[in-house]
């Protein structure tokens, strides 16, 4: 097979996770604080927030970079970088993927990321009163470009390499770019998922005055998607990695299958900057059950967008009605940013590990805080408790700020 030709018969496996998160530094930390309901979200301790209208978010914590990585390494890299280089490093560890094995230049990287903006910001002063002395790693630390190539220059991967920003879609469609680089042959191995660190100033500030954060003095109570009295979103931050191969590799390696995904499905609203269409929403989902070969009916679960505000949550409600008719009432439906927040562009990425890890574990993480019914949101959430229930094939939706919707389906291994 030439790389070019694109062979519908090749799978896509996923093989290693990685997770970086507010509820923990490992995967199993993270899908042990999912399951038990336990809530990521506090005041904010990354700068102070006293003057600030919001004071919450999902921060990670206690993470030390030293531990992934050297420390010089350490020094010339952003806090986002050092998110997806430990994410990935673990993820490799459980995926039993040695560089030394491989051919470098059919092993890529792709992260989606907004990169590190707020490292302007922060340097703005000195820019303007003593620009020879701005930071000269500036450029590095803040592009988005630079995440996947600073984790691909530490591990020596040569093949396939880029960063995406998509917005909130943006960890979905890494994803989704990443097992059709796979299906084309241009890459056997693509380490692929998101990373954020950007609870900052900047964010929390511009966010918070256009409305869009959740103002619960509570803040485990703070993130509500699908309540009646939800009332924004929640800012987070950390990475989640998948390693992704073609079938054919991952068992001449002898690999771990976690699960295989199995297809994606992408549309744009073109319709508002900020309010999301269930009509071209619901084109996504349809183009990702295609693509997997899956009817609705065959879809055991879906890992929600679910940001909890107002236009997304019953936006996403009536999409899935849309394309699962009676069957959307009989279908559990959580969403994880109830408990870690809204990590942007890494969104889709760490609800890409849980879903996969709720395929392997049988277990539906819930969505928490869910205490009163919203007549536009009618739909089985899986309210404030995990559920036991085989998942067969997860559907994992990602719809962006701006109107860029993609969404992701896993399936069980079936060999």
């Amino acid at each position: 097979m030439r790389p070019t030709d694109f062979s519908p018969e090749r799978r896509v496996v996923v093989t290693g996770l990685g997770a970086i998160t507010p509820l923990g530094l490992t995967v199993d930390d993270f899908w042990n604080g999912l399951v038990n309901g336990m809530s990521g979200i506090g005041y904010i301790t990354l700068f102070d927030a006293t003057n600030y209208p919001v004071k919450i978010a999902a921060e990670v914590k206690g993470f030390d970079p030293t531990l992934y990585m050297d420390e010089r390494r350490a020094d010339r890299t952003s806090r986002c970088t050092q998110f997806a280089m430990a994410a990935t490093k673990m993820a490799m560890e459980a995926a039993k993927l040695k560089m030394d094995n491989e051919a470098a230049e059919k092993v890529g990287v792709m992260i989606s990321t907004s990169g590190m903006i707020s490292l302007l910001v922060d340097e703005s002063d000195t820019i303007k009163s003593r620009p020879n002395r701005i930071d000269p790693l500036l450029i590095p630390k803040m592009a988005p470009s630079m995440v996947s190539s600073q984790v691909a220059l530490e591990i020596g991967a040569r093949g396939p390499n880029t960063s995406i920003n998509s917005a909130c879609a943006s960890g979905s469609d890494v994803l989704g770019l990443a097992m059709n680089h796979i299906l084309l042959g241009n890459a056997d191995v693509i380490i692929a998922g998101g990373a954020e660190a950007n609870i900052s100033p900047a964010a929390i500030a511009t966010t918070a005055r256009i409305g869009a954060l959740s103002r619960e003095p509570d803040p485990s109570r703070a993130s509500r998607p699908f309540d009646l009295n939800r009332n924004g979103f929640v800012h987070g931050e950390g990475a989640g990695i998948l390693v992704l191969e073609s079938l054919e590799h991952a068992r001449k390696r002898g690999a771990p299958i976690l699960a295989e995904l199995a297809g994606a499905g992408w549309s744009f609203d073109a319709y508002n900057d900020t309010a999301p269409d269930p009509n071209i929403e619901a084109i996504a989902i349809k183009n990702a059950l295609n693509n997997a070969n899956l009817t609705p009916q065959q879809i055991d679960y879906i890992n929600a967008h679910g940001t909890s505000t107002k236009l997304n949550d019953a936006a996403e409600t009536k999409a899935i009605k849309m394309v699962f008719g009676e069957w959307a009432y009989r279908v559990p439906v959580s969403s994880i940013k109830s408990m870690i927040g809204h990590l942007a562009c890494a969104a889709g990425a760490i609800e890409a590990v849980a879903s996969v890890m709720t395929i392997v574990k049988g277990i539906i993480p819930p969505t928490i805080n869910l205490e009163t019914p919203d007549p536009e949101c009618d739909l089985d959430y899986v309210p404030n408790k995990s559920r036991r229930q085989t998942v067969n094939a997860c559907l994992s939706n990602s719809f962006g700020m701006g109107g860029q919707n993609c969404c992701l389906v896993f399936k069980k291994f079936d060999g």
